[in-house]
């Protein structure tokens, strides 16, 4: 011990703070040397050193190393202020863990010292520590808040919407209508009283995961609203009809899906509506709700009592899976609606993501609304196929699906389908030529014949799951000569289209970039791809300054991951030698909850996600070797995040990919936040008017712990929003499991509430008994870790 106090002389708290400095200071010289190595910032190497010296010197009990301490404090700002700014999100990491550790050494000095002040001392410069981080990130925190760019346009257009049912007192269909506006006329809820929207009534669906279902279900649904009556489906497919005032039970139907019948989610997006144009609308079936299930099956049910219509396929239902061969459970589903179009029901289906080269195959179909009877197929493999493949053969395999939501064209006679990509996402030298052309692309398919009209490509041979994930929106766009037929294609790069819907000719401007080369295909790799130049939501290519962290060690930790990986900017091709960075990552951009429309003011209303992937090829010895096998000879549990450990059978390599690019430890984000916006856009320019993160910090946090923090971060979304006339845009979608209303004019929230669940889905909005609600399934996402539910809640006015 006598040995002890002689190489270490100081009191108990300096000898503590000095050994935390110097244990810190370790990690930083170790990582920093590893970080120089790669090229990285001398930062860490330079104030671990220094830190190093400063432990030492505080454990020796010499007052110098808390002095040293303060040096390293005041580089540090320097240097934090030099790299980033007055970025407010981006000074976290580099200023508040040191600042906390400046308070320790400040009581570790008054501990050396022999003053009789030396607590005050220790107090006030703690105190004064706080003061500045707190004024201080307030002033940082106003001086970034978003403000808008531009006034807001006023009443100056008058588009036409092609399809046969409104929106307006009803919700005919999941965008509002066909046109996918995500509009509504209604204007009893106002900027000037949204601030007292109540809670009107909530209803449980009942429908929660078993225990074999766990951390699969993701509600995504959006109601229906016709007549007296609104429509929900629950994750397993309930449909249930309710009183659109008090949220009173009419009917469930429930057809009865197994549990191994879920794909990667348990998730139904909506249901659709049609009304039998020959038919007495006492008539049993009259009108009808047409839905597909996760075991891929079409349903039709009388709207007015849920009962099965029996003269639609057999006992009102029709097995989609006829003709695809081989099907494994979860493999092939139907979670969006299907589109109706001209009494033909069109409708794709979700392949399950990353299994097979030669999974089922994506084949397109349209029934007959009334009898079922399968009118027309489009297989791009077979195109002069009409209907069911010939005896002994099925619809090619392996070809790109449609898993989301198409749009149509009542006038025109066309739907729109955002097509993904050819099974097996990330490895390209297998595909056909028809599957180069027609992947990642939106198709105009003629509701007729089912032939295509015409396609847009937005991505050649697509080796980052950039499929189209969201609704394209009908539009009129103004031209020379007057208003154009058009439709807005958002994308998951960010990209924003606006096309002829009539010939799918560009009427925005289109850009040309040089794509990186190289990966495992180097020959398949395009050496250019298009980018809009009209708008898009995509940010600037990452630097090692953007990498993030709860300290400066998780920081650096990350710039080394950033050093280490493949990363030649926009479309950087996967390898297999070390991992690679995919900026945007595959959840967007804009992901399936779509874009809205105010078709009056003329404006997009685009919230979407900002985070990279994490990606790695890995060759089939090593997937073979760690049990990565396709979901029907899986040897290990099901679940994760997808991509992450998925096979790609018959090719040579399985991907594992890290969603978000996230820590293991902490369970943060390499990128600094925001992790995702909304965006309201002119459509007539294509300028942003106002652009603000979306969503709070209250549910997240280190280790998965919830900081409960009403700050803004702009949190992962998933979901889409509402406008309506009155000039309010409604949304859930972000993490923090609140419901907002957002000033259209100004991008403010004017009002939330907490929903007793995660609202990864896309609200609607109704009148009923002159009354104006708003309605959202709150059913939480295992893939966006909010809490699962089974609530149904409206708001209204009190």
């Amino acid at each position: 011990m006598t040995r002890f106090r002689t190489l270490f002389p100081a009191p108990l708290i300096a000898l503590f703070v000095g050994a935390l400095l110097t244990f810190i200071a370790l990690v930083l010289v170790a990582g920093g040397i590893w970080l120089a190595l790669l090229g990285g910032s001398l930062y860490y190497l330079a104030a671990g050193g220094s830190m190093l010296a400063a432990g030492l010197l505080l454990m020796r009990g010499r007052m110098l190393g808390g002095w040293l301490y303060g040096a390293v404090m005041l580089f540090t700002l320097l240097w934090a202020f030099w790299e980033v700014g007055g970025n407010g999100w981006a000074l976290v990491p580099r200023v508040v863990a040191p600042a906390v550790l400046l308070i320790a050494v400040l009581f570790a000095m008054a501990a050396l010292s022999a003053r009789p002040r030396r607590w005050r001392f220790a107090l006030g410069g703690s105190g004064l520590v706080l003061f500045l981080l707190v004024g201080g990130g307030a002033i940082l925190g106003w001086l970034n808040t978003s403000r808008p760019l531009g006034p807001l346009p006023q009443s100056r257009m008058a588009m036409t919407d092609p399809a046969l049912m409104q929106a307006g007192a009803e919700w005919p269909a999941y965008g509002g209508t066909e046109s996918a506006r995500r509009y509504s006329p209604l204007a009893q809820i106002t900027p000037a009283n949204v601030g007292t929207l109540k809670r009107a009534w909530m209803i449980h669906s009942g429908d929660l995961p078993s225990s074999a279902a766990k951390g699969t279900y993701g509600a995504e649904n959006t109601p229906l609203k016709i007549g007296d009556s609104l429509y929900i489906c629950t994750p397993k497919n309930i449909v249930m009809a309710l009183d659109p005032a008090t949220g009173k039970q009419r009917w469930r139907f429930d057809p009865k899906i197994p549990d191994d019948a879920i794909p990667y989610t348990a998730a139904c997006r909506g249901v659709s509506y049609f009304a039998v144009p020959t038919a007495a609308d006492t008539q049993p079936c009259a009108r009808r709700i047409i839905f597909g299930t996760l075991d891929a099956r079409l349903f039709a049910l009388d709207a007015a009592t849920g009962r099965p219509c029996q003269d639609f396929g057999a006992n009102g239902q029709v097995d989609t899976k006829i003709g695809m061969g081989n099907t494994p459970p979860g493999y092939v589903s139907i979670n969006s609606p299907p589109t109706i179009v001209r009494g033909v029901v069109v409708t794709g289906h979700q392949v399950l993501d990353g299994q097979d080269r030669w999974a089922p195959s994506g084949v397109i179909r349209g029934f007959d609304a009334v009898t079922g009877k399968l009118k027309w197929a489009w297989d791009m493999m077979h195109p002069d196929w009409d209907g069911y493949p010939p005896a002994g053969q099925t619809w090619a395999r392996g070809t790109p699906n449609m898993w989301t939501i198409a749009s149509g064209d009542e006038a025109l006679g066309l739907v729109y389908l955002p097509m993904g990509n050819a099974a097996a996402d990330y490895y390209s030298s297998l595909r056909r030529p028809a599957e180069d052309e027609f992947a990642t692309s939106l198709v105009a398919l003629d509701v007729t014949t089912g032939k295509p009209r015409w396609h847009f490509q937005a991505v050649k041979k697509d080796v980052w799951d950039y499929d189209f994930g969201a609704q394209a929106t009908l539009i009129d766009y103004p031209g020379a000569n007057g208003n154009v037929p058009a439709i807005v294609l958002p994308s998951k790069q960010g990209d924003i289209y606006v096309l002829d819907r009539r010939t799918g000719k560009p009427l925005t401007p289109i850009g040309t970039i040089r794509a990186p080369g190289g990966g495992v295909e180097p020959k398949d790799r395009a050496p250019t791809q298009i980018v809009s130049l009209w708008h898009t939501l995509r940010k600037p290519d990452l630097t090692e300054r953007d990498m993030w962290g709860m300290s400066p060690i998780d920081q650096m930790i990350c710039r080394i991951q950033f050093r280490q990986a493949s990363y030649k900017g926009f479309y950087t091709p996967p390898e297999s030698m070390r991992r690679s960075i995919e900026y945007p990552g595959y959840n967007g951009g804009t992901d399936w909850g779509g874009v809205a429309v105010d078709p009056v003011r003329g404006v997009i209303v685009a919230n979407y996600n900002d985070m990279p992937n994490y990606v790695r090829l890995v060759p089939r010895r090593r997937a073979n070797e760690m049990g990565w096998a396709p979901r029907d000879q899986a040897r290990g549990n099901i679940g994760g995040a997808e991509g992450a450990g998925d096979p790609q059978a018959h090719t040579p390599y399985a991907i594992d990919v890290n969603a978000g690019w996230r820590l293991p430890f902490t369970g943060l984000l390499c990128k600094q936040p925001p992790y995702g916006g909304i965006r309201a856009i002119d459509i007539a320019t294509g300028k942003t008017i106002w652009d603000r993160p979306l969503g709070t910090a209250r549910t997240n946090g280190p280790f998965g712990i919830p900081s409960m923090l009403p700050v803004t971060i702009g949190t992962p979304n998933n979901g889409g929003a509402v406008v309506t006339a009155s000039g309010l845009v409604f949304i859930a979608a972000a993490t923090d499991n609140l419901i907002r209303a957002i000033d259209l004019a100004t991008g403010k929230t004017l009002w939330s509430d907490v929903l007793p669940a995660g609202g990864q889905a896309t609200p609607m909005t109704y009148e009923a008994n002159g009354k104006q609600y708003l309605v959202i399934y709150a059913g939480g996402h295992h893939f966006m870790e909010t809490p699962v539910g089974d609530e149904v809640v409206a708001y209204a006015l009190p």
